[in-house]
């Protein structure tokens, strides 16, 4: 009799702990998931995301997130694009009445030198009509990300910038 309980007992816990180990399994894919779309990259994020979903059907987190990924996929790239770029530290930035071209040219020299070409953005200026070439732009900034140095840029020309997947977009207000 003993034995018989034994054994019921271990044919009753087998599928819970494999159940447990697939939700388990399920969780980490999804914590991959999390972090590739943090990084900008949707498409392990989703990749991720579906393995977890595989393994475990009901995991909501990961079906809601799946679902956010193939609809907000631009977005998530250009975040990190974002991201990425207005992180980078210049150690000065001077300019002296110069054009939007031309302050926008400096700070890609300015990030290609700080990253030791690591990064280097394009940098696309919007102008079908040509106002920003009457706009004169002087700053005298040091240690400061190049996300504050494009504030500067877009208060002193009023212009606004789009991340797109391969270019930063400058254009006017």
């Amino acid at each position: 009799m003993k034995t018989f309980l034994a054994l019921a007992a271990i044919a009753f816990a087998t599928p819970t702990a494999f159940a447990q180990s697939a939700a388990q399994k399920a969780e980490d894919h999804y914590r991959q998931g999390l972090a590739a779309e943090k990084a900008g990259d949707p498409t392990t994020a989703r990749a991720s995301y579906d393995a977890a979903l595989e393994l475990f059907p009901g995991h909501v987190n990961a079906r809601y997130r799946a679902g956010q990924v193939k609809i907000n996929a631009v977005s998530i790239k250009s975040a990190a694009s974002e991201a990425k770029i207005g992180s980078v530290q210049i150690p000065a930035y001077q300019l002296e009445d110069a054009t939007v071209q031309e302050a926008i040219e400096a700070l890609s020299l300015a990030m290609d030198k700080a990253t030791e070409g690591k990064i280097a953005p394009n940098f696309v200026i919007e102008d079908p009509k040509g106002k920003l070439t009457e706009t004169r732009i002087t700053l005298r900034l040091k240690n400061i990300p190049v996300k504050a140095v494009l504030n500067y840029i877009h208060s002193l020309a009023n212009t606004k910038a789009r991340y797109d997947e391969h270019a930063v977009v400058i254009y006017t207000r």
